[in-house]
């Protein structure tokens, strides 16, 4: 255990933070020529500022959509369940062991450790993100108006028709290692911590193209009016590395039988992840979970249902639904599975850019950006296996596999660990 659990802190602390925070990565594949700013073009006579404002609506643009996409997720990776392993209760003032299997990976079942058990546990969790509201990370085409300067309403003067489209190829992962730990304060209480470090990577490259719609390329990269560049490309990347929002646990058993039982889970997530660097949501959530579980022999079902209140502004609050088993299949093996399922509340924080309308010389739209405007209800299929090995430590493989395409989305979520009862 010990040796895993350093070898989980040297993977994300090896690598520095990078010299500039990891926002401004993302601002860099919009920036293009030596201007300095994204979508700036180094032209004289005020048109190389046009098409600033479309990125300059602070929270509210297609850039601020990107990079608290990717905090919001390094964020909320799933933690692994209270009180796994072994639980006991007391009888007649010994211990007597309430549970059978090795327990959920991620479900919460109802039963606690036991007064005195301390259980601590250490994983990695990887996340390769491919999708962005269904839409393909390495193809991702945005559209981007001129700023309105004349009479209201684009395409009046006629060089308002012209539009700047950037189409980015984005290549972004995740790595999180998590050491947990909970302690049975009572025979029916535990409290728990989890410390998260993050590793944060994107690699990305943009190519920009001009649309002049007149005759003479007003707006352009660079060249003359009869000979202008319309095309410019540019590439950009970026690693970062520390502590992630760090959380705070506790569960209260409501009351145990030989089959059924019942419980409540309340845990916080602190801002402490640097938002920046996309290691942390930049704002703090508690989790309060209803949690009921049963033991049938060694099939042990469980269901929890509650409420997400996150306090950032940029961030809905969800209702919490999470159905599933684990199963001892021999001494030394057990199989566990949840369906995790997320459902917001509230509308979309941030809107995605509709269509761009021009009404002169005549009326049409285009589309602004590739990526649907989708609500952020998550459905993902979490299956694993643990097994008993020596000393009693217990090492865990799982897999989790998104349903439903929604905000930033791997194809299939591994975590390897090791946990054990001291």
């Amino acid at each position: 255990m010990r040796p895993f659990a350093a070898g989980v802190l040297a993977l994300c602390l090896a690598t520095p933070l990078s010299a500039q925070d990891m926002r401004s990565t993302i601002n860099q594949l919009f920036t293009f020529g030596d201007c300095g700013q994204p979508l700036c073009l180094d032209l004289p006579g005020g048109h190389g500022n046009h098409f600033i404002p479309a990125v300059t609506a602070g929270n509210k643009t297609v850039i601020g959509f990107l990079t608290d996409a990717i905090s919001q997720s390094a964020a909320n990776t799933p933690l692994s369940a209270t009180s796994s392993g072994a639980t006991f209760t007391l009888v007649g003032g010994l211990p007597v062991r309430s549970s059978t299997s090795a327990g959920p990976i991620f479900g919460e079942r109802a039963q606690t450790l036991g007064r005195g058990r301390f259980y601590l546990g250490a994983n990695v969790t990887g996340l390769q993100y491919t999708t962005i509201n269904s839409a393909p990370l390495d193809n991702v085409l945005i559209t981007f108006a001129h700023q309105d300067v004349g009479n209201p309403g684009e395409g009046d003067p006629e060089f308002e028709n012209d539009i700047l489209q950037v189409r980015l190829n984005l290549d972004m992962s995740v790595t999180v290692a998590s050491i947990f730990a909970t302690w049975g304060i009572l025979d029916f209480v535990d409290i728990g911590v989890a410390v998260p470090f993050v590793r944060t990577r994107i690699t990305g490259t943009s190519e920009a193209q001009i649309e002049p719609f007149g005759s003479i390329a007003v707006h352009r990269f660079g060249g003359t009016d009869t000979d202008p560049i319309l095309r410019a490309a540019t590439s950009a990347s970026g690693t970062s590395s520390g502590i992630g929002d760090v959380v705070g646990r506790i569960k209260v058993n409501l009351g145990q039988g030989r089959r059924l039982g019942a419980a409540i889970l309340a845990d916080v997530r602190f801002a402490t992840g640097d938002e920046k660097n996309l290691l942390g949501a930049g704002s703090s959530s508690v989790r309060v979970m209803a949690v009921g579980s049963a033991q049938f022999g060694n099939f042990a079902p469980h269901i929890n249902t509650g409420y997400l209140s996150r306090t950032g502004g940029l961030q809905n609050d969800a209702v919490l639904a999470t159905l599933g088993f684990d199963n001892l299949m021999t001494s030394w093996a057990t199989f566990g599975a949840d369906l995790i399922t997320e459902w917001q509340v509230g509308d979309n924080p941030i809107k995605l850019p509709g269509d761009i309308v021009f009404i002169a010389p005549f009326q049409r739209r285009i589309p602004s950006i590739s990526i649907p405007e989708r609500r952020n209800n998550l459905i993902n299929l979490a299956t694993g296996v643990k097994f008993n090995v020596r000393g009693g430590t217990v090492l865990v493989l799982n897999a989790i596999a998104p349903l439903r395409k929604a905000g930033l989305q791997p194809d299939f979520i591994w975590t390897v660990g090791l946990e054990g009862s001291l």
